[in-house]
């Protein structure tokens, strides 16, 4: 434990929700949550204006919609999102070069490493500046939390939360913890908080009183003695910059779920294709193929099989994924399905009947869309796929500029032409094939419009869509956003 609390945790405040809110200007102060929108979608991340009706993270979508049907429900942005977070992280590394990245909004820091001195004053002084600084630059809001133990700066930033800073000054811990439910401490899950329950043990402080020895003898060695120790505050872990990853895994939830066996099995294809494209994108080959399958009644299911050598080929990896499935009963429903690689490696085992069984189904692949020319699931060169408008995607329309989607249906998609640094804007609603109408790239939160943007003043609705006095400008299309 260090004398000083500066190891610093640093947590975005609703990170998702909230660059949605700082790119769509309608939508500030309103309630809005991130997430799958389809019938089996997750909750991401809701605001916390969603949160007052009880949206949470990992909650069902349509439990989410039961409890706040008027707020915005939006695809995921991925690619804003990680502009975003490497705004975050520069400004992090500036302080020390130890950043110890645990996801796309949240790090911890070693201040100590980055010179700061190692006193209360001057760790606090670090940490407001750093508030201050992610405000100015992305346009959003971070919580801090400061500690001598990482265990404890992420409580800090938790209590800090939303827009706040908390210091947990050493010698502190234990008073701080005693109140607090087990399941603060890390690596205590409902089963470990349910194992703790039986034993009438429930908070931190009754944690620490029942001693090592009784939490060994519930938990097992490893996870009672480090449970013990970190009750009493103690946590030595230090800040790692560089964090391998273990495994490299994609999954899909489907609206409906899945029964024939064919179609499943084409699922797993496509999945062990897209696990291949993250494995070389970075730069890693795995010798463990692991299928994930979760069934119509929730339960879940793992297959794994371990490979002779690390390999990223398509075709070994594809291979392994069906032969896994091949031990799995599917008959009942599919509701998720899942592929990924683990064991990773930074070479891969050259494999020459990998390499030829790649060559051969490309060959069978091209002889089947040949033999199947006329037939409907071939498509002709050069035509488009029907364009998808999920609510929250970038646009750009030729006259209107820049806008996002606020829902689609019954062949229409309506649109909100605004811009992070405009007035919120009007609505307007077009074919979905409109040819005016394209998808768009994020644009930046602060900084004002780039000299390059197009227009996105808001859009003088026709005569025939214009409101009436005293109507809500937004009001126009939203009964179709709303089928």
């Amino acid at each position: 434990m260090r004398p000083a609390p500066t190891i610093l945790h640093l947590d975005m405040d609703a990170f998702f929700a909230a660059a949605e809110q700082a790119a769509k200007p309608s939508l500030r102060g309103k309630p809005v949550v991130v997430g799958g929108i389809g019938a089996r979608g997750v909750v991401s991340t809701a605001s916390y204006e969603a949160r007052v009706f009880g949206v949470r993270s990992a909650m069902p979508t349509a439990q989410a919609r039961r409890l706040c049907p008027n707020a915005a429900y939006l695809a995921p942005r991925f690619t804003l999102y990680r502009q975003v977070s490497e705004a975050v992280m520069e400004l992090l590394h500036a302080l020390s070069p130890l950043v110890e990245p645990l996801s796309l909004d949240e790090a911890f820091v070693d201040l100590e490493a980055g010179g700061v001195p190692p006193e209360t004053v001057a760790v606090r002084a670090v940490g407001e500046q750093l508030r201050r600084d992610i405000r100015a630059t992305t346009g959003l809001t971070g919580s801090v939390g400061l500690a001598g133990a990482k265990m404890l700066a992420k409580i800090a930033s938790e209590a800090a939360k939303p827009d706040g800073l908390v210091v947990i000054e050493p010698g502190t811990e234990r008073e701080l913890l005693g109140p607090m439910t087990v399941r603060t401490l890390p690596g205590v899950g409902p089963a470990t908080a349910e194992t703790l329950r039986r034993a009438g043990i429930h908070t931190v402080a009754e944690t620490a009183e029942a001693g090592e020895a009784e939490l060994v003898r519930l938990l097992g060695r490893a996870h009672g003695a480090g449970l013990y120790a970190m009750a009493l505050g103690r946590d030595d872990r230090p800040v790692v910059a560089e964090r391998d990853a273990k495994s490299i895994s994609v999954e899909d939830t489907f609206e409906v779920d899945l029964t024939d066996r064919a179609r499943v099995r084409s699922e797993v294809l496509r999945l062990a294709d897209r696990c291949v494209q993250r494995l070389r994108a970075a730069g890693r080959s795995g010798r463990t193929v692991v299928i994930k399958v979760r069934n119509y009644d929730f339960s879940t299911l793992t297959r794994s099989d371990t490979l002779r050598g690390p390999t990223d080929d398509p075709a070994v990896i594809r291979e392994a994924a069906v032969r896994l499935l091949e031990t799995v009963d599917t008959t009942g429903g599919v509701r998720l399905l899942g592929v990924g690689v683990s064991g990773l490696a930074d070479f891969t085992q050259e494999d020459l009947f990998a390499q030829l069984a790649t060559e051969r189904e490309a060959a069978e692949t091209a002889k089947a869309a040949v033999a199947e020319g006329g037939a409907a699931q071939v498509q002709e060169a050069g035509e488009e796929l029907p364009r998808r408008w999920h609510p929250g995607l970038d646009v750009v329309h030729d006259e209107y500029g820049a806008g996002w989607v606020q829902g689609s249906g019954v062949g229409r998609v309506t649109i909100r032409f605004e811009t992070p640094w405009s007035a919120p804007g009007r609505v307007r609603t077009f074919a979905v094939e409109d040819p005016a109408l394209r998808p768009g790239e994020p644009l930046p939160l602060v900084g004002g419009a780039p000299a390059d943007a197009q227009s996105s003043e808001p859009a003088i609705l026709p005569k025939s869509l214009s409101p009436g006095p005293g109507e809500d400008t937004g009001s126009v299309g939203e009964e179709i956003s709303r089928r």
